[in-house]
């Protein structure tokens, strides 16, 4: 099991030695009573927030706790629990994010690495496992995706572990010291791979009695790009709780075909939560109807041809049904940046 903890910096005390350049940050002044606040779902401010923390959690945890001082949470204490095999097709990310004052901690998960074949390989792992959820007693089984499954199940514990350090108000570091505060609001998030594990762990912690003290503290769960995790069967055992089909909000962006799978080829499955869809012309609504399960192999086809075709000015506005390119965590984190907001970079919004 790697562990990879990092302390962001606080940049209310850096002061430049010469002409402030145009970026500031934080780009949240008040972040952290933002996310301890918020009450509605979904909410633009965590929206971006959580997206950004997404699309960094491709990175590493040094990097992530940068990023996320930059937009507000300055000084926050970062960990990364890890486990890969690749033999058992394992390939586990997890981040924690605690703030500064140990009030709030984003739980993010780390998504498909493009050139990574073994996350590939667990994607494509759609095996179908049997697992008992207690959404009733006694538990009642369901058909799960298996790598998806087997990945959650790799960091679970060691997960639940630092959770459990911040309910007693200390670091979600393995060896950190006491925080000003035990933790009052959990927010979990992830881009692809790692949207479907965010979702698989938000069900784990609203069924599994003996997380309610770490579910109580659950906020929302906001996913971009999520594949579906389930045959249908769980998913309306899903939307039968009232925190999952409220607070469980999925992005969609464009025409991103990851959402879509696994095909119904692969046996069925369906979605649950809410369903937002963004990027150019989308409004970011509730849909009425959840994405469905791609039909056939031919827009797995489309998909990486979508993402060829845009690299070629003469082709880059045929309009694909499916699309890899639009799958892009960067495309979510500009979709969801509010009207007015600098970027995590400092760019005026």
């Amino acid at each position: 099991m790697k562990m990879q903890d990092s302390i962001a910096p606080d940049y209310r005390y850096l002061r430049p030695l010469k002409k402030p350049e145009s970026a500031t940050f934080p780009v949240y002044k008040k972040l952290e009573a933002a996310l301890g606040q918020a009450t509605d779902h979904p909410d633009n401010v965590v929206a971006h927030t959580l997206a950004t923390c997404a699309g960094y959690a491709y990175s590493d945890a040094a990097t992530l706790a940068m990023i996320m001082a930059r937009l507000g949470l300055e000084s926050n204490h970062c960990r990364e629990i890890s486990e890969v095999v690749d033999a058992m097709f394992i390939s586990s990310h997890a981040f924690l994010v605690q703030s500064r004052d140990g009030r709030v901690v984003i739980l993010c998960y780390r998504g498909t690495q493009p050139l990574n074949f073994i996350n590939w390989l667990t994607d494509a792992d759609i095996n179908p496992e049997t697992v008992a959820i207690p959404f009733a007693d006694p538990p009642v089984s369901f058909q799960v995706h298996g790598g998806f499954y087997r990945n959650v199940r790799a960091t679970r514990h060691e997960v639940i572990h630092a959770l459990e350090r911040a309910l007693d108000g200390r670091s979600v570091r393995a060896k950190g010291k006491d925080m000003p505060h035990p933790l009052e609001a959990l927010y979990i998030t992830g881009h692809s791979l790692g949207a479907a594990m965010a979702a698989m762990m938000a069900v784990m912690l609203r069924t599994e009695k003996a997380y309610e003290p770490i579910a109580r503290k659950l906020r929302a769960v906001y996913t971009f790009g999520q594949p579906m995790i389930g045959e249908p069967a769980l998913a309306r055992a899903c939307d039968g709780d009232e925190f999952l089909h409220g607070n469980l909000v999925r992005y969609v962006y464009g025409s991103d075909v990851v959402p879509q799978l696994p095909p119904t080829v692969s046996g069925p499955f369906a979605h649950f939560g809410q369903e937002r869809h963004c990027g150019p012309g989308a409004t970011t609504d509730a849909v009425d109807r959840p994405t469905e399960q791609l039909g056939n192999l031919t827009g797995l086809v489309a998909a990486p041809m979508a993402f060829l075709t845009h690299q070629l000015r003469l082709f880059r506005n045929l309009p694909f049904q499916q699309s890899l390119y639009d799958h892009g965590p960067q495309h979510y984190i500009t979709a969801l940046t509010p009207a007015g907001v600098n970027s995590e970079f400092g760019d005026p919004g």
